[in-house]
């Protein structure tokens, strides 16, 4: 079997399209597309349902990543091995929730690179449950997510603790709301919200609806600055880190809710399967590196300004 065949087809996967995957290889769109035959003709199954748009995997070509995968991490894996300085090459494809994407693309990144020249790093971003999912389907190797306290991540999976803190709702200056409120006192404003999956907005919701309230979503926004952009502009409420609100350039233009009823707490974790031969180093630096920023992070919180 051809390695390179094999290459094309799992970039294919990952990437969603041929167009993209001959970016990544840089490759003709044509020259992906043989490889991905050539394959299909070693293995003698159809590895991709056709007609189809988006590109989707058979369930034979769901069976052939879950191997390949392996296949090429083992080749990665023999090569750091024999190598005689040790050096780690390869990829390392990490996954970001949108919640800590500040800190994961910042210095612990910086460090992956410095101790890893020859590694290459992918990273995505996504909704927690999605990048878990993602791991274990072997898609990512590792995922830095947040969870409200009250849940776990999957349980085949390995799970580190990171770091834990609260979350604070916010309001515009201008917004009838009084500084000290219950969730009944909030449940007649409008919320400013990322999208539904996210574990803020679940666990709002479900606290709300213990109370035989609602949550209303007055606006949905992916990012935590357009969020708070919104409330400052008096469009309704939101919950942040207070990490990404001293980080924000909006802070001045809102102030914080002490909610007596509502003080959740939010736990990150790097999850990863069980870790074995090249990747098991840089998954461990990438995991002490932002335990180490996110300490690092509270203490200049905690800082007079």
């Amino acid at each position: 079997m051809n390695t390179n065949d094999l290459e094309a087809f799992l970039a294919v996967i990952e990437t969603g399209s041929l167009m993209a995957a001959a970016a990544r290889l840089n490759l003709t769109q044509p020259g992906v597309t043989r490889r991905v035959q050539n394959l299909e003709e070693q293995l003698g199954v159809q590895l991709f349902e056709r007609p189809a748009k988006p590109l989707r995997p058979t369930a034979a070509g769901r069976e052939a990543y879950e191997h390949g995968r392996r296949v090429l991490q083992s080749i990665e894996d023999l090569r750091s091995g024999a190598s005689p300085n040790g050096t780690i090459r390869g990829e390392l494809r990490i996954g970001v929730t949108i919640d800590l994407a500040d800190s994961a693309l910042a210095a612990p990144i910086d460090r992956l690179r410095e101790a890893f020249p020859d590694l290459t790093i992918r990273l995505t971003s996504g909704w927690s449950p999605l990048l878990m999912e993602q791991v274990a389907r072997n898609q990512i190797d590792a995922a830095a997510i947040t969870l409200a306290d009250v849940g776990r991540p999957m349980e085949d999976l390995a799970a580190e603790d990171l770091h834990a803190q609260t979350v604070v709702v916010v309001a515009g200056r201008g917004l009838d709301v009084p500084d000290h409120a219950t969730l009944a006192d909030l449940a007649r404003h409008p919320w400013v919200t990322s999208q539904d999956g996210c574990g803020f907005r679940t666990t709002l919701r479900r606290r709300m609806e213990a109370q035989g309230l609602s949550l209303t979503v007055g606006v949905e926004a992916p990012y935590t600055d357009l969020r708070l952009s919104l409330v400052a502009r008096g469009m309704g409420l939101a919950i942040v880190t207070p990490r990404k609100l001293a980080r924000s350039p909006f802070r001045e233009q809102i102030r914080t809710i002490s909610v007596e009823d509502f003080e959740p707490t939010i736990r990150s974790w790097l999850v990863h399967r069980p870790v074995t031969g090249r990747l098991r180093r840089p998954i461990a630096l990438f995991r002490d590196a932002l335990r180490e920023d996110m300490a690092d992070e509270d203490v200049r919180l905690l800082e007079p300004v």
